[in-house]
């Protein structure tokens, strides 16, 4: 089974590079695809050396368009049977895929989340995220541990079924309202996480729109 591999990528010239070495070194098969999201740091000349391997491709933006239309642009292309998100920092351990992939495999899953120790992150981060994954599940009455995280795989038959609009940050709480629904089950389990905080692009500030996108997709959309 094929995993593919998309990362949005804006200005981590300082982590991009190990990042994607980190992506190739598990031991699944799988395509990488690298979204520069018109990064002005110098990030677009190390993934053309990066795309020189030919389990990866690199698309470009002419002008930065958010998170969300990144992942969008990537699964116009994705081959592989199973997709999942990769941020560009170093907050995630791509090894993570293993643990991720088991119940997709073995029980017949079609999407997983994997659910962050939060203990890393600020106060207001971190309460900000609880927060959001409560609502989401007083929402669509379900119970989630980590709404908000960036490990999100799923079938490539799932993710090309909900045709993403939002642009940004909020992305993640669209593909969330969407699974659920269409009635699919969230399955989830634990990973590695260590929050970073130089260059963080994500802000308390981010909440709102997520906030917004959960009830858009619940009730009006």
């Amino acid at each position: 089974m094929k995993l593919s591999v998309i990362i949005p990528v804006f200005n981590e010239a300082e982590t991009i590079k190990e990042l994607v070495e980190r992506v190739r070194k598990v031991p699944l098969e799988k395509e990488i695809l690298l979204v520069d999201d018109s990064s002005t740091d110098g990030t677009g000349a190390i993934l053309a050396k990066l795309s020189s391997d030919p389990d990866t491709l690199v698309l470009s933006h002419p002008v930065n368009q958010g998170k969300g239309v990144a992942i969008a642009t990537a699964l116009k292309v994705v081959t592989g049977d199973v997709v999942v998100i990769q941020d560009a920092d170093l907050e995630y351990d791509p090894q993570d895929y293993l643990k991720l992939i088991e119940p997709i495999l073995q029980e017949g899953a079609n999407v997983v989340y994997g659910v962050r120790d939060l203990r890393s992150q600020r106060t207001i981060m971190r309460l900000g995220n609880k927060m959001l994954t409560w609502i989401a599940g007083i929402l669509f009455q379900v119970k989630l541990r980590d709404m908000e995280t960036c490990y999100k795989m799923m079938t490539r038959a799932v993710f090309q079924t909900l045709s993403l609009e939002c642009r940004r940050f909020d992305v993640e709480a669209e593909i969330t309202a969407k699974i659920l629904r269409a009635g699919f089950t969230i399955k989830e389990c634990s990973i590695s996480y260590n929050a970073r905080y130089d260059n963080k692009k994500l802000s308390p500030l981010d909440g709102l729109p997520t906030l917004q996108a959960l009830v858009k997709y619940r009730f009006f959309s």
